[in-house]
């Protein structure tokens, strides 16, 4: 095993029915890795030789041999078909999951890197988990954020968006969205943002069309989240913070900061979504290839790709292992 511990990023594969075990050994290839990260995975060695054998088959090139990688290996039960995803491949991914947060919490690495996994299969398996920041949060017993974190190729310029609500149906957003909620979530993505400037500038979006043309579509932004916001900005008067916005155009000069040859900007350094897709719909749309899944509350880091399993192209071999590179990458920065 490494010595210096500094340098060990933990990855767990994801479901190994999907495109985890192939992006990663991609991304440990590239030469946009960053060359500290030492990295140690967490899934099926013979999964991973397998992979790697396949890959080189398909004339893809500079991928690592698995012979010179820390593997913890937990071999896999039964036979895995690409693209089909099942009980086994969630009992699986949900194990090396478990180990590789262990293997973090021992202080065995110093940050965890997770690939996608299927919730379908992790509930098949009889875990009944939203996803698996709900089940970190759970094994640290912490309260945790979703942010989505990404660096423009163009300029440098760093893109967060953090959720206030994430896996829940949209008819249970209002029952969940409290005073007490949003205060949470705007600390935690101002301690975020915190650490790349002084005095960052928050923005938040509103929940209703026109961000609810002063109670005329929806009451909740003068009944909640304008009070919240005068609250919060009596307790830092710091910091400037705008909202809530149109859901429609709070992401416009992010979009252009984003595009510009210029990192010099008046973009929002942070902006708080108030559920799932009114963030993930422009962070995807901005930065699909970079945003990276970033676990907030945690008494460690942890990152992810913002993408999902792939089932439609697992076993084709034609993952991009953008989002992975930047997920190591940035688990390794935000980890220093």
């Amino acid at each position: 095993m490494t010595k210096n511990k500094k340098n060990i990023l933990v990855i767990s594969l994801g479901d190994p029915a999907g495109i985890g075990t192939e992006i990663i050994l991609k991304a440990l290839g590239s030469k946009n890795l960053n060359k500290n990260v030492k990295p140690m995975l967490v899934g099926c060695k013979n999964n991973i030789y397998e992979t790697y054998i396949n890959l080189i088959n398909h004339g893809i090139k500079n991928i690592p041999d698995p012979k010179d990688i820390d593997i913890v290996d937990i071999p896999l039960e039964e036979k895995i078909i690409p693209g089909i995803v099942n009980q086994h491949t969630g009992s699986a991914s949900f194990n090396w999951l478990f180990k590789a947060t262990n293997l973090v919490l021992e202080r065995k690495a110093n940050a965890l890197v997770t690939a996608p996994i299927s919730k379908i299969a992790w509930h098949q398996a009889g875990h009944k988990f939203a996803g698996q920041t709900e089940l970190l949060g759970q094994l640290t017993n912490k309260k945790t954020s979703m942010l989505f974190t990404a660096i423009s190729p163009n300029n440098g310029w760093r893109f967060n968006t953090l959720l206030a609500t994430t896996h829940i149906p949209l008819e249970k957003i209002n029952n969940n969205l409290t005073k007490e909620l949003i205060r949470y979530k705007l600390d935690s993505l101002l301690s975020f943002c915190r650490q790349f400037k002084k005095k960052p500038f928050i923005q938040i979006a509103g929940l209703n069309p026109h961000a609810g043309e002063e109670g005329k579509i929806g009451i909740e932004e003068q009944n909640l989240i304008i009070p919240v916001l005068n609250e919060w900005k009596l307790d830092n008067p710091a910091i400037e913070i705008n909202g809530p916005i149109p859901p429609d155009t709070c992401w416009i000069s992010s979009a252009d900061a984003w595009n510009s040859e210029s990192n010099e900007n008046n973009a929002p350094d942070g902006i708080l979504a108030l559920y799932h897709d009114q963030g993930l719909i422009p962070v995807k749309l901005i930065a699909f290839d970079e945003a990276v899944n970033t676990t907030l509350g945690l008494p460690f880091i942890r990152t992810s790709p913002d993408h999902g399993t792939a089932l439609d192209i697992a076993g084709k071999y034609k993952a991009r292992e953008t989002s992975m590179i930047a997920a190591i990458n940035n688990a390794w920065i935000l980890s220093r």
